[in-house]
């Protein structure tokens, strides 16, 4: 009987699989796919389009800074995101609970309210230009301004980094610090060492999710930003709503996606170490 269900589960495994494999070929690599048919086919087989992109110096500038906004908000939202998520694994149940609320409230509103909500607040004459002016601060506008973009998307983006960092916290098992207090480590010294590396998958998770998002968004940068610091993403709908250049849109579309594949192997290789020698510590432990 055990035999029996060994190999028929196999089968049953792929009969689950199948609904879910189905959505995402049909509507993610059927689409990709065409676009890139499109990028190199349109309005001739080659690569055209690409050495059009690549020797464009605008659309340069354009690659460049969306990934430089994307890094910084993959940054700010870490460095609020982390203590967030550690205080979380500190308090109670009750208090747990608010706080996750507190983190999921934005996604119970529409994304156009959050932004044009930030479109009010960082206006000229706005609540953050009066707050500021009011320690010194005089004349600053976010509205229009990279900074502006940054601190809507880090707040748009800070669920996706809480939750990750939160569910790698809670398995971190907290009496490896008071082993690393009770060998002569400073309460400082065994967070950096031991809680820290042990947090990384959750790092990782969470930073990986924001950064790929962060390349691709585009209502809050439409919004809160200008036509001269536009990122890939308005260039993008740009090409494909005015221009109806779907071949030049599919190729820009098409080496971001590359460089983001980059960057997250970069960063994979990067953070495998991280965690080896932080099991390997909890296993020392």
């Amino acid at each position: 009987m055990i035999t029996v269900l060994r190999t028929r589960r196999p089968a049953s495994v792929a009969w689950l699989l199948f609904p879910a494999a189905a959505v995402v070929l049909v509507f993610f690599f059927y689409p990709l796919a065409a676009i890139l048919w499109r990028s190199f086919t349109e309005p001739d087989f080659g690569v055209g389009n690409y050495l059009a992109v690549l020797g464009d110096e605008v659309q340069i500038r354009v690659l460049l800074r969306t990934l430089r906004t994307a890094l910084i908000i993959t940054v700010a939202t870490l460095v609020v995101a982390y203590p967030y998520a550690y205080a979380m694994t500190l308090v109670g149940r009750r208090a747990r609970t608010v706080l996750t609320l507190l983190v999921l409230m934005p996604f119970w509103t529409s994304v156009m309210a959050r932004n044009f909500a930030w479109y009010v607040l960082e206006q000229r004459g706005g609540v953050i230009e009066k707050v500021l002016a009011s320690i010194g601060f005089d004349g600053v506008v976010l509205l229009g301004s990279v900074a502006g973009v940054t601190v809507a998307m880090v707040q748009v983006m800070l669920p996706f980094m809480v939750l990750p960092l939160h569910s790698s916290m809670t398995g971190i098992d907290r009496s490896l610090l008071h082993a690393a207090g009770s060998l002569g480590a400073s309460r400082p010294v065994a967070f950096l060492r031991v809680y820290v590396p042990l947090s990384m998958p959750g790092v990782l998770a969470g930073v990986s999710v924001v950064f790929i998002m962060s390349l691709g968004f585009y209502i809050t940068p439409a919004l809160l930003g200008t036509p001269q610091q536009a990122l890939a993403a308005q260039v993008i709908g740009t090409q494909v709503n005015d221009l109806l250049d779907f071949a030049g849109a599919g190729a820009l579309g098409a080496i971001l996606l590359v460089v983001t594949l980059v960057v997250l192997a970069v960063l994979s290789r990067v953070a495998a170490p991280l965690g080896t020698s932080a099991a390997g510590g909890a296993d020392r432990g």
